[in-house]
């Protein structure tokens, strides 16, 4: 299945209607067959759209083959799913994953390790070489602190938040999404605990909301209180990491002796589970 115009992105499509519908989409953080087929599987038990979330650990590990594969499972879903490539943190590794054929649907533009001006210049030029090839675009503001397994460390470089300007100058270089740094944290919060700065996002909203879908990552330990005040913010896609991939681990550790294949399936629905719990918290559910 070829992949769609731009005027026809399966991401944009699906967000789109998730900004009009008031709800946001899942973004799942996949590593293993098992997480895409959980995603792909309760995207459809629960009628709702989906994304599958690669990093690039994937290409790097694998090549092309699993993001050929996520992408045969995503795209020959009955509901909704996309594919994205999220913290694409190299110019060289974006157009390494855009000339993949019929692969991403979408790609994470991470230039945020840049100083600003560059990572300005570099997203502009990254983005036409995406739009070029009918893939959507996401970038980041701003720092979102902490490191997340998959992609490269950057817990050392100092979390800035986004302005609403900020926000403005990241939209003027063509991006479709935008994941501003309000408080949220890759991986742990730590001893400060969630320390959202709501009227930061409405802010970035009002600015630039109607232009770009707004993206929140570092959500894991989130829940639907908190996800409602985002969504009320106008996020639209929500990144989950552990809040999926650590009920793979628990499975594989309970089990631990048992036939290969039964911890596999039971890993996988695990995930599952999990997955469609974060459809119904963020509204997605029976909307495919």
């Amino acid at each position: 299945m070829g992949r769609p115009p731009l005027s026809e992105n399966r991401t944009m499509s699906i967000l789109n209607k998730a900004k009009a519908g008031g709800y946001a989409v899942p973004g799942m953080c996949c590593y293993n067959i098992e997480s895409i087929i959980a995603t792909v599987k309760a995207a459809e038990a629960a009628k709702s759209p989906a994304m599958v979330l690669l990093f690039p650990w994937a290409i790097q590990y694998a090549g092309d083959s699993l993001v050929k594969a996520a992408a045969d499972a995503a795209h020959s879903a009955s509901v909704p799913v996309s594919l994205h490539l999220d913290h694409a943190q190299t110019p060289e590794l974006v157009r390494r994953a855009a000339d993949i054929p019929d692969g991403f649907d979408s790609i994470m533009c991470d230039m945020s390790h840049y100083e600003k001006e560059e990572n300005l210049k570099l997203t502009a030029e990254l983005v036409q070489y995406c739009h070029e090839r009918g893939i959507a675009a996401e970038a980041e503001p701003g720092r979102i602190e902490g490191g997340e397994d998959g992609v490269a460390e950057t817990a050392d470089l100092e979390g800035l938040l986004t302005t609403p300007e900020e926000a403005e100058e990241f939209v003027n270089t063509g991006i479709d999404m935008l994941a501003p740094a309000f408080g949220n944290v890759h991986g742990e919060y730590g001893p400060r605990g969630i320390q959202l700065e709501y009227d930061r996002l409405q802010a970035i909203n009002d600015r630039v909301g109607e232009r770009v879908r707004l993206v929140l990552h570092g959500a894991d330990p989130f829940d639907e209180e908190i996800f409602r005040k985002c969504m009320a913010g106008g996020v639209t896609k929500v990144n989950i990491n552990k809040g999926m991939n650590n009920h793979y681990a628990r499975v594989q550790d309970e089990m631990k002796g048992k036939p290969l294949t039964s911890v596999i399936e039971a890993g996988t629905k695990a995930m599952q589970v999990a997955i469609e719990q974060y459809m119904h918290w963020l509204g997605s559910a029976g909307k495919a």
